[in-house]
């Protein structure tokens, strides 16, 4: 990072040799991580946007002086950010960038606003708070900027570039006005982008408030004591969870949105010693449409971490102290590692899907200790048009889902992957926008049958009151969430649009421009969840109150369960134990992985099970060669010395 020669940057120096007693440790951990949700809470209660305010999809961060995260959610950012940085840093300065490709995808699509603040005590920087937030528009062609038909990045509104929007306390209001001059909704935008700085705020004043309690030596050395104590959590859960021996995964993308896929993302894992691979080499060519997810390294350590850690011991605190244990290999030209210009605003299904195809490769090490598929991406619904009075509204909303079965339990059902996202209230959304909210539920036998059942998806109609369009995201139309150790697959997502005169029309699901007029119904279905582990060995008790409360039907109790229930919705224990040994017999030992039939016959089944016509196989793009996986692996293992 370069800085005037007047006033070079001065950066606080990380003691060494000071130790730091636990319990002040301990102190500082706790206050950081408070820190972290004040941070959310001022956001929550500043922004204007229900996609913030609501569903909180933001995510906040504080760092050392050189860039590491200590709290926060993403991982760090700041060094990938601020390579090319030549504009000095100051007290009161505020960066601001949605531009994926200068931040190293830092963010993933341009409808996330990231906002960076230097923290600077006794004249030294001694950290940053930072935090992005998903803006509901962000200029181009549709409402949302997410269109499903992109090809480029400049089809997804307004890029960017790191740039700062307050110098030295300084508002810089010409810079404000070119950007809100190209997004729809610009007083939104305004309050939202403030509110983001405001958190941000609050994240710099708790690090000053350490600061001066503690000193800043006993600050700076607690910092790099939890960096510290996070490197050896995780060095042991590698050693537990990571095999020696390579291990591969793949799953898929079910199309583009131009008519393309699936899309094949595949994983190997292995271990050498205590240091750990994860590399993408056989990953399917960056595509046309938007679904590519150009992942950054950071952000990837830091979901490898996340799953290690959630599943193996949740006190972990999430922090970058782990980042050189792990060595990820991206090669450009694929799906997750697109050239520019990429199209990104559908990002969301690769997103997700890592977590599928990352649980899948570690559950060949440890099977007992890993999940099942999800519902794998991140459904979206958006209702734009011009009211009776001539008003613009915009509508969107983010559906959730089943969640996998798991070791603890079932499924949940019906929710958000992100375990901090929330629904928007049916009451906010009749409120603010011309539409009604005809039903939410769940998807009775949508999750996938199993000692621990998938969760079920959600079901939630749209009645519209005013003409306007709609525009869908989702995936796993096509194909299933995979069941693990003899649990079942869940099932797929569909949308149908019931017309106001009763006809009924099943739409893709990735779409944009599709008109509604009043009284007409979008009845939108997500996918479920897979099982986990051998579905003959659910409870009885389990399956009859799942029938009971509408989860399962009689039909799938028999079919998926082994489970007799009668019609008074007591289970036949006699006549259950009878065919769930006829179920035994006939199925023989229960399968590792359940995706359902073979892709080819999925592929050559989809018009007649799903009414949609299947997608072309994807194809590699001219101007985008895909580089070598050996290549890409040799440069990491010299970059960062394994």
């Amino acid at each position: 990072m370069a800085t005037t020669e007047s006033e070079p940057l001065r950066i606080a120096e990380i003691p060494t040799g000071l130790t730091i007693d636990p319990v002040t440790l301990d102190i500082i951990e706790g206050a950081l991580k408070n820190a972290r949700f004040e941070m959310d809470a001022v956001l929550f209660r500043s922004a204007m946007s229900p996609v913030i305010r609501e569903q909180h999809d933001e995510f906040p961060m504080l760092t050392d002086p050189r860039g590491r995260m200590v709290v926060g959610q993403f991982g760090a950012y700041i060094n990938e950010m601020m390579a090319d940085w030549d504009r000095g840093v100051y007290p009161g300065d505020v960066i601001l960038t949605s531009d994926p490709f200068k931040c190293s995808a830092s963010i993933s699509h341009t409808n996330d606003w990231l906002v960076l603040l230097p923290i600077f005590y006794e004249g030294e920087l001694v950290g940053w708070s930072s935090q992005f937030g998903h803006q509901m528009d962000a200029g181009g062609p549709l409402p949302g900027s997410l269109p499903t038909g992109a090809r480029t990045i400049f089809e997804e509104g307004i890029i960017i570039p790191p740039i700062k929007i307050i110098e030295r306390g300084e508002v810089q209001e010409d810079v404000l006005r070119l950007i809100f001059n190209n997004v729809r909704l610009p007083e939104m935008n305004r309050a939202d982008l403030f509110a983001i700085i405001a958190g941000c705020r609050a994240g710099e004043r708790r690090v000053l408030d350490l600061c001066d309690r503690f000193g800043k030596e006993t600050y700076l050395a607690a910092l790099q004591a939890l960096l510290d104590r996070t490197y050896e959590a995780m060095r042991k859960l590698i050693l537990v969870a990571i095999p020696e021996e390579p291990q591969s995964f793949e799953d898929y993308i079910d199309d583009d949105g131009l008519g393309n896929g699936p899309y094949k993302m595949k994983l190997t894992i292995w271990r050498e010693g205590d240091h750990a691979f994860f590399d993408w080499t056989g990953t399917d060519p960056q595509a046309w449409g938007p679904i590519n997810f150009y992942l950054s390294e950071g952000m990837f350590k830091m979901f490898i971490g996340i799953y290690l850690i959630m599943v193996n011991d949740p006190q972990i605190l999430f922090n970058d102290g782990f980042y050189p244990l792990l060595h990820v290999v991206l090669p450009e030209g694929t799906l997750l590692k697109p050239r520019y210009p990429a199209a990104l605003g559908c990002r969301t299904h690769g997103l997700a899907r890592q977590f599928d195809v990352l649980g899948g490769a570690l559950c060949k090490q440890a099977p007992e200790l890993n999940t099942a598929a999800g519902y794998g991406t991140s459904p979206y619904m958006l209702y734009s048009g011009w009211d009776e009075a001539g008003d613009f509204f915009y509508s969107m909303e983010i559906l959730y889902g089943g969640i996998p079965g798991r070791p603890i339990g079932d499924g949940m059902d019906g929710h958000s992957w992100w375990p901090l996202f929330e629904n928007i209230p049916t009451e906010y959304l009749e409120a603010y926008y011309p539409l009604r909210i005809d039903g939410y539920t769940t998807v009775t036998d949508s999750g996938g049958a199993g000692m621990h059942r998938g969760g079920n998806a959600v079901e939630k109609r749209y009645v519209y009151l005013e003409p306007g369009e709609v525009s869908i995201h989702d995936d796993r139309w096509l194909t299933r969430p995979w069941g693990v150790l003899g649990g079942e697959p869940g099932e797929r997502s569909e949308k149908i649009l019931v017309r106001a005169d009763g006809t009924e029309e099943r739409l893709p699901s990735k779409c944009d421009n599709v008109e509604v007029q009043p009284g007409d119904m979008l009845v939108y279905r997500t996918a479920g969840g897979g099982g986990w582990k051998d579905r003959l060995e659910r409870p009885v008790e389990a399956v009859a109150r799942d029938v009971s409360f509408g989860l399962v039907s009689r039909e799938k109790a028999l079919a998926g369960y082994g489970v007799v229930v009668s019609e008074d919705g007591t289970a036949d224990v006699e006549a259950t134990e009878k065919e769930r040994e006829r179920q035994r017999a006939e199925r023989g030992d229960p399968l590792a992985f359940d995706f359902g039939p073979p892709l080819d016959e999925v592929l050559a089944n989809c018009l007649d099970e799903t009414g949609l016509e299947p997608p072309k196989p994807a194809t590699q793009l001219r101007w985008s060669p895909i580089e070598d996986g050996a290549e890409v692996l040799a440069r990491v293992r010299e970059r960062e010395g394994v």
